[in-house]
């Protein structure tokens, strides 16, 4: 829970505040693509990079 967390503010600094429908894709996401996430929000510069990135795992 403590992961999520502070994965969560990263995002939100990235990113902006979430949609509701964005976190929610986020929290579904098996732990192995939620490291991943961890990884590649350093290369985000917007929501359209998070996005993106949800859309390619899919």
């Amino acid at each position: 829970m403590q992961d999520w967390l502070a994965e969560g503010r990263q995002l939100n600094r990235r990113c902006g505040p979430l949609r509701e429908t964005i976190t929610a894709q986020i929290q579904a996401l098996p732990l192995e693509q939620l490291e991943a996430l961890a990884y590649a929000l350093f290369d985000f510069q917007g929501p359209a990079d998070l996005t993106a990135w949800l859309a390619a795992i899919s």
